[in-house]
């Protein structure tokens, strides 16, 4: 199953996906391609993967992306041979923004799709400052793209509030673990079971 992360920048998406990749099993993480430089600890192939712009735009011509936009003056992107390969057999988280979702929408027509929020804008700028990673400027304008996105959250299937990181983690956790238990989803796996109710005698 794909599932769509999306949230405004500093709602805490990328902390919660962290988190439950580390306490689900069989859940894989799409690392996307950027053309912005590396910030504090990020490492590359597992945070993003790190690339110039040129050669971005050349995946795009080459139709190498499943989702791709331009974020806060930056280029990012999934490709599709991420996708093929991280998704076979196992969950695949992918950690995009509204933008991207909208794209994956039109071609995965049954991805599960999260909206995070934050609990108050306020707390949403308090947040941003406290990375230390922007300046005042660049801050204001991802708030206003904040405000812009959130304006899409009917168009998720889930809703999660980021209040508290633990509760926020065991509501997505809850939303991987239905879904897991959906009937299509566990159709060859109850095959055996009823077999053993109406098999040979």
């Amino acid at each position: 199953m794909l599932y769509v992360i999306t949230g405004p920048s500093g709602c805490g998406k990328s902390t919660l996906v962290r988190g439950v990749l580390k306490e689900l099993k069989n859940v894989e993480f799409s690392v996307s391609f950027t053309t912005r430089k590396k910030r504090g600890a990020e490492k590359e192939g597992k945070d993003y993967y790190f690339i110039p712009e040129k050669e971005f735009k050349k995946m795009i011509q080459e139709d190498k992306l499943v989702e791709w936009a331009v974020v806060h003056g930056h280029y990012y992107g999934t490709s599709k041979r991420e996708v093929e390969k991280k998704g076979t057999g196992k969950d695949l988280f992918l950690d995009i923004d509204v933008q991207g979702a909208d794209q994956i929408k039109e071609k995965y027509k049954k991805a599960v799709f999260v909206f995070i929020l934050p609990p108050e804008f306020p707390e949403l700028k308090r947040r941003l400052e406290r990375r230390g990673q922007e300046n005042a400027g660049s801050i204001r304008r991802r708030l206003e793209v904040a405000k812009r996105e959130i304006r899409h959250y009917y168009q998720f299937d889930y809703i999660i509030i980021n209040d508290e990181l633990d509760k926020a983690k065991e509501e997505l956790k809850s939303v991987i673990l239905s879904q897991r238990c959906r009937t299509d989803i566990r159709k060859k796996q109850i095959m055996p079971i009823l077999r053993s109710f109406y098999g040979e005698d």
